[in-house]
């Protein structure tokens, strides 16, 4: 497939304890493409997301095994500081969370704050150009010291987004980013994501499958921890090789 990999995955594996929960994935992820995830729920999509930035690691019973390329180089190499990996690979997860006893501005520079940035105006330029991308600023800007959770769920979830988007990473994993939303803010998300891709890539978990069609630009299948089937959305959706992934599209199990 045309275009450089951002990332990719060798034969990767995750447990929990005994459970084999991802077995053996080697996945491409397209530079500024979005890459959908979809499977029944408990299919390892979840478990496969949080392996590329080593969200693993703060679960001890859980391991993982096999390779996580960031930009060729694997992510679980020994010398590898895993912060520094979830700065490059930022990650939004399924429900809202803004930092209940913070302002709006202090939300989305907290990343930055931990890294060590100090400076007043560079901590108000990165966060005017993040809440702009994350297409919030024309809501929030008068109001930046208040708090965060006088926010709407979906000013909430951009507000996430916000502070993911802050420390510039490379490629931004969602996990069910829209499924806590009410229409009008999964619409107002999913315009986001079509902005978002020329700046980063990314990685988002959906069980919508109508939202995997609108907003992707490749679809991996996943199905009993094992990846099925990965191609162009188009092709999985309309001419998809395996019969699994034909029966789960159109409704027939999942």
């Amino acid at each position: 497939m045309e275009g450089r990999y951002r990332m990719e995955t060798q034969r990767l594996s995750v447990y929990y304890g005994k459970h084999h929960g991802v077995r053996g994935v080697s996945l491409p992820v397209h530079d500024r493409k979005i890459t959908a995830l979809i499977g029944p729920s408990g299919c390892g999509k979840t478990t496969f997301l949080r392996a590329l930035n080593r969200m693993h690691d703060l679960n001890p019973i859980v391991r993982v095994e096999g390779r996580v390329l960031l930009d060729g180089e694997d992510v679980y190499a020994p010398e590898v500081d895993p912060v520094v990996v979830r700065r490059r690979v930022g990650m939004v997860f399924q429900r809202p969370t803004p930092f209940p006893t913070m302002s709006i501005f202090e939300n989305v520079v907290a990343g930055l704050r931990l890294v060590g940035v100090r400076d007043r105006k560079r901590l108000m330029e990165a966060a005017e150009r993040a809440l702009r991308m994350a297409a919030l600023w024309d809501e929030v800007k008068d109001r930046l010291h208040q708090p965060a959770v006088g926010l709407s769920g979906g000013q909430q979830q951009r507000l996430s987004i916000a502070r993911a988007l802050a420390v510039e990473p490379e490629v931004l994993l969602m996990d069910e980013p829209t499924s806590a939303l009410d229409p009008i803010s999964t619409q107002a998300i999913e315009d986001l994501l079509a902005t978002l891709k020329d700046e980063v890539t990314i990685v988002i978990v959906t069980h919508n499958m109508q939202q995997a069609a609108r907003v992707s630009d490749y679809t991996a299948f996943f199905l009993d921890g094992e990846l099925v089937e990965f191609d162009r959305t188009e092709k999985i959706f309309t001419n998809p090789k395996d019969p699994r992934t034909e029966a789960y599209i159109t409704g027939r199990f999942g």
